[in-house]
């Protein structure tokens, strides 16, 4: 080929590359532009209607209050665990992350737009009174709670300490509703508590994960090596009903067990979502063998000390499938002093395992002895995946001394304990006939 006729066809080429990336940005830029006037004429419509409300609607109503229910319709449609909280909701989620709220002591949800409990907390009027986790409440104070939102069902039963809320809920094994009467207090939560069990077994039980838990469990260990003389066989760590709470607690707390490695990982959409959790090497506990407890009221930050645990092979998981929550949520403090509490990332165990709507799937099943009436069902509680709006499962994305409350016979009556024990038993046996060679579980 001649060099002219070679430049003339390096000419055309250049001139389409140039025409085909001004093309392809004009394309973009109209893109955009389509997508931001389609913004505009959503929020034209949401405009168009809050002025309708303002101008039309039978009684006067501030704008704050229309924004405020606006906002809370719009993340609420997103998935259960995200919301929007006005600045007095905020400060009592901050206050209950403390370890000390008003109320009568549960954690609930919205299943099927009614007030569901997830589990009650132990030592509080809900759990005294018998609620139980998957109790759905459609009365307070006679009120219907069909289709309010989670805050305001909240709104209705929090109040003053001292003062009496009536809660009526609906069961599996119930024929007709119950109604309980419950005096509200100002719920202080000691996030965990300890016994010994046959001199060298110790029994703990972590309630919720708050601001404490990790310093609580620092000096529960402690007397615990105090009353054994250092020679603790073996620990039975109950997890049962826990609702979860700060993730940065139950990466702590599974520290004192696992001497290193990858605890929780977290994947969302923004590079800062992408977080990875490592044991930090610090007071970590002996080797001795645990057995962890888990149910269907075990959830989120929960899950993730139970997942890393069975993840390192630290411990044995006996129970049900815990509730299956594998999703984190962000608080965002907004100017007013409200907040949104929004679903970032998903979570993952070590091994790269997503328990959303999954949960953890303990090592040996055994389910939880309960008395329901004849030709009723026995239930565990609602899971994640019962949620409307839940995420679906995930595929892997890599390859207290409380004697006075629970005395240790007590401990010894639940039969998931009694197992417990057996099996660290049953571990402590084969080691000692072994020379001393610790059992792998």
């Amino acid at each position: 080929m001649k060099p002219k006729m070679i430049r003339n066809w390096w000419i055309v080429i250049l001139v389409l590359a140039v025409t085909t990336a001004f093309a392809a940005k004009l394309f973009a830029t109209k893109e955009h532009t389509h997508a931001s006037e389609s913004r505009y004429e959503e929020l034209g419509l949401f405009t168009s209607v809050l002025d309708k409300v303002k101008k039309d609607y039978v009684e006067p109503v501030s704008t704050k209050k229309l924004i405020y229910g606006a906002l809370k319709g719009m993340i609420n449609s997103l998935d259960p665990h995200s919301g929007f909280m006005t600045p007095h909701e905020y400060n009592d989620l901050q206050v209950s992350t403390q370890g000390q709220f008003g109320g009568v002591g549960m954690t609930i949800t919205l299943k099927d737009g009614f007030l569901t409990v997830i589990s009650p907390i132990e030592d509080t009027p809900a759990a005294k009174a018998g609620i139980e986790p998957g109790d759905k409440i459609i009365m307070i104070d006679g009120k219907p709670t069909h289709d309010l939102t989670l805050e305001q069902d909240l709104n209705m039963i929090r109040g003053p300490s001292g003062t009496t809320v009536k809660i009526t809920v609906i069961r599996t094994g119930l024929r007709e509703p119950k109604t309980y009467v419950l005096t509200r207090e100002i719920i202080k939560i000691k996030s965990v508590k300890y016994d010994i069990i046959d001199n060298h077994y110790a029994y703990i039980r972590i309630i919720q994960f708050q601001e404490t838990t990790n310093s609580e469990l620092e000096k529960a260990l402690d007397e615990i090596h105090k009353k054994t003389d250092n020679k603790i066989d073996g620990v039975i760590l109950d997890l049962r009903n826990n609702p979860g709470g700060l993730l940065d607690q139950a990466v702590a707390v599974a520290s004192r067990f696992i001497k290193s490695g990858l605890i929780v990982y977290t994947k969302g959409r923004l590079p800062d979502q992408q977080l990875r959790f490592t044991a930090s090497g610090k007071n970590v506990e002996p080797d001795y063998p645990i057995v962890a407890l888990i149910n269907g009221g075990t959830a989120s930050a929960s899950e993730i000390v139970a997942g890393a645990l069975q993840d390192h092979n630290r411990a044995i998981i006996v129970g049900t499938p815990s509730f299956g929550k594998g999703s984190v949520q962000t608080i965002i403090p907004l100017e007013d002093g409200s907040a949104l509490r929004l679903t970032t990332a998903l979570y993952y165990t070590p091994n790269g395992k997503s328990i959303q709507a999954e949960g953890i799937q303990p090592n040996i099943t055994m389910h939880e002895e309960k008395v329901v009436e004849e030709g009723s069902q026995n239930i565990f509680g609602i899971k994640e995946k019962d949620l409307e709006g839940h995420f679906p499962a995930q595929n892997p994305l890599v390859k207290i001394k409380d004697s006075e409350t629970k005395k240790t016979k007590d401990l010894l009556s639940d039969s998931e304990i009694k197992r417990a024990l057996d099996i660290l038993k049953g571990i402590h046996l084969y080691t000692s006939l072994n020379g001393g060679t610790t059992v792998k579980h």
